[in-house]
Parts: structure tokens; C-alpha cells; sequence
């Protein structure tokens, strides 16, 4: 190549576009006029739309490209106030495709060759870039959208259970949970157990309801439950149902301590509802209830089927079998206020709880005569797992006042506490 060819301007040019020529962008040199003198390979193939862009204004060919009329004034205007221009994604339909672009464009000055003074640049290809991006945030969007359904229904889960736990006893709760947590099912549907039965029921309740308001009368029936069903929780007793001011209970199922310890357990929960009975008294006569209320108890003793019955939509954990029928039997021939346990409990607690022979009944469906014992209290006061007023917690003493809306009955109660703890004291 002669020297005075190898210095003219077109052959500058291109020595000064070679960098470009081969480049992964899409790259441009256009004069001071922004007319373009140069694209390399890629850009042409980058937009194959574009029939001829040598001699055409590089804004012309941004319209095009369908490039926004804000975007091309934005880019005339910077690269005139700072002789360089990024925009950093340009949306460019090609096809069915909408493809990321960023635009890069600067101003060029050569001294020696004026007719490199113009404007050099390239876009770049970054739809992949953006396609990934967009893809990580509908991932992350989609993952904190599931996160908040998981915690959405986590709280309608609990919420349900809260409600669904006050409708069964914390044992059988307890058991449904545990199976579902683990995935297998821990226990049989029906079993038959040895079971202590408990029966209880409110004396001539019917007329009670009959003569008090319906707000007072729920005031004083769920003030009774919630004691009674405390203390039966309190001893590990499986609340079967209420049956309106009825209880049925059973220890033994689905958790036991031993035909034993069930039976005792079970006496010892009602010789402590029959002090919380006879505690609340003075605050049922306040509401209405004269003379207070009378409750009668029943225990029995004896196998039974216990399970889920009930229908397809429906169904109770519950006991079924004659100890049960033999339960509510004792309790409607019992005096007020007082415990009558059937032979087999007292057989089975007759060592650590003194009773009375009461009387010899054939219930319906019995064969044979039932002995039955009233109960008159454990006979080691140790043993009793009654629990008491107040409680001594290294040197402070923790009272449970039991009716604080009358200040003179809950002094009577103070009172009646620092006596009984004297002589506890005087006794240790």
C-alpha cells in the first residue's frame, strides 16, 4: 500500500473501527452530525430491520428501531453537555422478541486526523442478562408470595386448633396432633381399656334454669364447667362431654398410669371439685343461686371401648360399655355433695382412701348386685393430690383468692388462709 493511500481518510477510518469490527457489540462511528459512517457485522445483525444505515442521523435510526422520542432527547442532550451518553437498558422489539440493550456512545478528537472527530459507539446485548434477572425476581416474588400463603394458612391452621382444642380434652388434642406431626397414625381407632369413669351432674338443675335469666344462667353453668373442667385437666383426665350441666370423664385412655393410679387420680379430682364446689359457693348465692349448688358424683371402674364414634361428618372420642352406664348410675343415687364409688374402684383404691359400704344396687342391664362405697378422703393427707389455696415457694407464699368481686368475702378467704397456713407451719 502506497503511503499517501494508507493515510487517506477512509482507510484511517477503518484502521480506527478495526477494534470494532470483530466485536461481540454492536458498534457505530458516526461524524459530529451524528451521521453514520461505519457499523460492524454484528450490528446489522443485531437489527436486521435496518435496510442501509451508512449517511443516515443515528437518531433517525433509533426511531427505527421504535426507540421513545424521551429516550433519544435524553441521549442528544448528554452526549452534548458531557460528550459521553449510558443508557443503561433500551427495549427494542425485534421480531416477536423484545430485546435489553445498553447504549453506549462518546465523542472521539484525533489532532492529527479531524475526520476521526465524531462519535464512536455500540450497543450491547444484555437480554440475557435481564431475561435471568427477571426470572430470579418472579422466583423470589413467587417465594415470598408461598411463604406468605404457608404463613397465612399457619395462622388459619392455629387458629382452627385453638378453636378445635375446646372442643376435646388436651389428651385426645394432644393425640390427634402428635399423629399428624408424625406423619403415622400412633394409636388404634378403637381400643378396649380398663377405664375409671366419672359422672357428675348439678342437683334439680333443670329447675334452676327454669327460674334464672339466660345471661345469668350461662354465667353460672360456664363458671362451673370452666372450674370442674380445670381441675379434670389438671389430673390427666380425658374429658368425654358436657351433657348440659353433666360431666363424663375417664382416666385411663388414651394416656394411663396404671388401672391404679387412674382409679386414684380419679377420686382425687373429685374430692378436689367437690372443695371447689363448695369454695364457689357464697359467689353462686350472689348471682342468684339460693342455697348454692348441690352436685352429686359417680365413679365406676371397668373395661369399656373407647374411640372415635360417630358418623361420617361427625364424630366424639368417646367411651362406650356398661362401666360407663354403671358411672352415671352412681351419681343419680347419690347423696348431695358427696362421692359413691362402685366395688371395683374401691378394690382398686381401698388402701390409700377410706370409704364407706353405702348400698347394694342391680342398675339395669346388671346381672349381678353392685356394693357401693361412699368416699370420705384419702387416708394419708400426703397422698392427696387435692390442691390447696396457697403454696410456699421458697420464702413467698403464692394465694389463690377464688371470688375477689365482694372486698369482704375475699378478706373472709384471706383470713381462712392464714389460719389453715399457721397451722402448717406450727405442724412442720
Amino acid at each position: 500500500m502506497k503511503l499517501d493511500k494508507f493515510f487517506d481518510e477512509k482507510t484511517v477510518i477503518d484502521l480506527s473501527f478495526f477494534n470494532f469490527s470483530n466485536a461481540v457489540t454492536a458498534a457505530y462511528f458516526a461524524n459530529r452530525n451524528l451521521e453514520v459512517l461505519r457499523v460492524n457485522k454484528n450490528f446489522k445483525k443485531f437489527f436486521p430491520i435496518l435496510k442501509t444505515v451508512n449517511n443516515i442521523p443515528f437518531t433517525s435510526i433509533l426511531e427505527q428501531l421504535g426507540v421513545g422520542d424521551e429516550y433519544i432527547k435524553n441521549f442528544k442532550q448528554n452526549l452534548e453537555k458531557n460528550g459521553f451518553v449510558i443508557i443503561p437498558k433500551i427495549e427494542i422489539k425485534i421480531g416477536d422478541e423484545i430485546k435489553v440493550y445498553s447504549l453506549l456512545s462518546a465523542y472521539t478528537e484525533n489532532k492529527d486526523f479531524p475526520f476521526l472527530n465524531g462519535i464512536q459507539g455500540q450497543f450491547v446485548d444484555r437480554t440475557d442478562e435481564y431475561n435471568l434477572r427477571r426470572e430470579k425476581e418472579e422466583l423470589l416474588d413467587q417465594k415470598l408470595k408461598d411463604r406468605e400463603l404457608i404463613e397465612e394458612k399457619t395462622k388459619r391452621l392455629e387458629n382452627i386448633a385453638n378453636r378445635l382444642s375446646k372442643y376435646l380434652s388436651p389428651q385426645v388434642y394432644k393425640s390427634i396432633f402428635d399423629e399428624e406431626e408424625s406423619g403415622k397414625k400412633t394409636k388404634e381407632s378403637y381400643v378396649r381399656k380398663n377405664l375409671t369413669i366419672f359422672f357428675s351432674d348439678i342437683v334439680n338443675f333443670t329447675d334452676l334454669s327454669d327460674s334464672l335469666e339466660a345471661e345469668k344462667l350461662a354465667l353460672i353453668l360456664n363458671n362451673y364447667l370452666s372450674e370442674m373442667s380445670l381441675i379434670a385437666i389438671n389430673s390427666n383426665a380425658t374429658i368425654d362431654k358436657f351433657i348440659g350441666d353433666a360431666i363424663l370423664s375417664f382416666h385411663g385412655a388414651p394416656e394411663t398410669l396404671g388401672d391404679e393410679n387412674d382409679a386414684i387420680n380419679c377420686i382425687s379430682m373429685a374430692l378436689e371439685m367437690k372443695e371447689r364446689v363448695k369454695e364457689l359457693q357464697s359467689f353462686w348465692i350472689r348471682q342468684g343461686v339460693k342455697g348454692g349448688l348441690k352436685v352429686r358424683y359417680g365413679i365406676s371402674s371397668g373395661f369399656a371401648n373407647v374411640g372415635d364414634f360417630g358418623s361420617s361428618v361427625m364424630s366424639d372420642y368417646t367411651a362406650i360399655g356398661s362401666s360407663v352406664n354403671l358411672a352415671s348410675r352412681l351419681q343419680s343415687i347419690a347423696p348431695e355433695n358427696e362421692i359413691i364409688i362402685s366395688d371395683t374402684t374401691y378394690n382398686l383404691v381401698k388402701n390409700q382412701i377410706n370409704c364407706e359400704e353405702y348400698e347394694e344396687i342391680t342398675p339395669k342391664g346388671f346381672v349381678r348386685p353392685v356394693k357401693t362405697y361412699k368416699v370420705i378422703d384419702f387416708k394419708n393427707k400426703k397422698n392427696s393430690k387435692t390442691k390447696k389455696s396457697y403454696s410456699k415457694k421458697g420464702n413467698h407464699v403464692d394465694i389463690q383468692i377464688f371470688d375477689s368481686s365482694d372486698m369482704k368475702a375475699a378478706m373472709k378467704e384471706l383470713k381462712k388462709l392464714q389460719e389453715d397456713f399457721s397451722k402448717e407451719i406450727d405442724e412442720e
